[in-house]
């Protein structure tokens, strides 16, 4: 059946299709970046055109499926599908089959030059761990489901509903949310602090003091191979995709045995070059420190030759709190220190906020505000403090696996794409 549509010269058209192909062909649409009607509408083209109907369907357990098509299509296609002898169903199924044939899943776009990303801010308790966890999460998805987005818009809306010191600048509207698929990188979480928070939130061991780790690497003291310390986080959402260097506690005395070191700077890029071939990010959850370790790490995150700008770099975590403020002024001091004795090219990619709430009022309002107000480097974070990043650490699950419909999760996969 078919019904005039109101909001277009197009005509809406209602018949079934089954759950599956239904899902097939939603994802794939958004892979290719089109709508659903756009690829339905060229599926029964090319359908129509062929010399005879391609392979039966299973369509059993169809059910309703609408969607809008040019004026003429739909009574063209009904032709064809009495001239074949199917049932309409079976000839919308075949369609859409014919379409997702002729538009395979695309490739996973993997960078040159594996991707460096240092989570820093030398304040304690802002949330780098989390920060750390949920981008590489988002990162990783696959690339085959959907997943729920805040979609740039909403972070634009946040931030100006701040600049108002409105007490609506949570940027959760699911007005605001679009499902997309998963970006489906390998990812490398690099637990660089010794308290080793990231190491157990995720539910892994943190190495024994007597053992081998990063540290030991780094001072030039190396026990075996570093990859063999790798441990990958299991979970159906990140298919392998996602890896852990756990930490050890060893890292307190990293500064005392770099200081012994030469080249200190460039320790923890000669112990993690090994592994890079086989990541596409590697992301650094760095301790609240401003010793040589962080020289360390600003380092490794520098800007490669023929590596274009906003590729790697610092992302710095903040809340928006007045403390926040002092300790970046000085790690940013401490970074444009390195830049000028090292003659590095060292990019921010961003401010993330993290832990937000309007409902404290003018504090975090205003705070927001001074943020937005830096513009480079800009905020492309706003995480709201909600239970389930909470609730994720005490069972030691990731976010994005535990709650990956909550609006924390829906953030994440935003940064994500804002630092991509």
């Amino acid at each position: 059946m078919s019904s005039p549509a109101t909001s277009s010269d197009r005509e809406k058209v209602v018949s079934k299709l089954p759950g599956w192909l239904r899902q097939n062909l939603k994802v794939r649409a958004a892979q290719h970046g089109i709508d659903i009607q756009s690829a339905v509408e060229q599926g029964i083209s090319d359908w129509c055109n062929l010399a005879s109907a391609t392979a039966t369907i299973d369509t059993s357990g169809a059910d309703s499926f609408s969607t809008f098509l040019p004026p003429g299509q739909w009574e063209e296609f009904r032709q064809t599908a009495a001239d074949r002898r199917v049932s309409l169903i079976q000839g919308l199924a075949q369609s859409i089959q014919l379409w997702l044939d002729a538009n395979p899943a695309p490739h996973v776009s993997r960078p040159e030059i594996t991707r460096r990303i240092i989570v820093c801010n030398q304040k304690g308790g802002v949330g780098k761990t989390a920060i750390t966890a949920g981008l590489g999460e988002a990162l990783a998805e696959n690339p085959n489901n959907l997943h729920p987005v805040r979609v740039a818009k909403a972070l634009t809306k946040a931030l100006k509903a701040s600049e108002a010191h409105a007490d609506d600048a949570d940027p959760e509207d699911p007005l605001d949310i679009e499902n997309l698929p998963g970006p489906g990188l390998h990812v490398l979480l690099v637990d660089f602090d010794p308290q080793c928070h990231l190491t157990n939130q995720l539910g892994a061991t943190p190495l024994p003091l007597n053992g081998d780790s990063l540290t030991n690497h780094m001072a030039g003291d190396p026990k075996g191979e570093l990859r063999d310390l790798v441990v990958s986080i299991d979970d159906d959402a990140f298919g392998g995709r996602l890896h852990l260097l756990p930490a050890c506690n060893d890292a307190f005395l990293l500064d005392v045995r770099l200081s012994a070191v030469r080249a200190r700077e460039a320790a923890l890029e000669r112990a993690l070059a090994p592994l890079e071939d086989d990541y596409d990010v590697i992301i650094v959850d760095c301790p609240p420190s401003l010793g040589l370790s962080m020289d360390a790490a600003a380092y490794y995150g520098r800007r490669r030759e023929s590596e274009k700008p906003g590729q790697s770099g610092a992302l710095i975590v903040v809340q928006a709190e007045d403390s926040s403020a002092d300790a970046y002024e000085l790690l940013t001091t401490q970074i444009d220190d390195l830049r000028s004795d090292l003659q590095l090219d060292i990019d921010y990619l961003g401010i993330v906020v993290n832990l937000y709430d309007s409902r404290r009022g003018y504090i975090a309002t205003s705070s927001l505000q001074g943020w937005v107000d830096i513009k480079d480097p800009r905020v492309v974070g706003l995480i709201g403090d909600l239970k389930e990043q909470k609730e994720a650490v005490r069972v030691k699950q990731p976010l994005l696996s535990y709650a990956p419909k909550s609006q924390q999760a829906v953030g994440m996969r935003a940064l994500a794409r804002e630092v991509l």
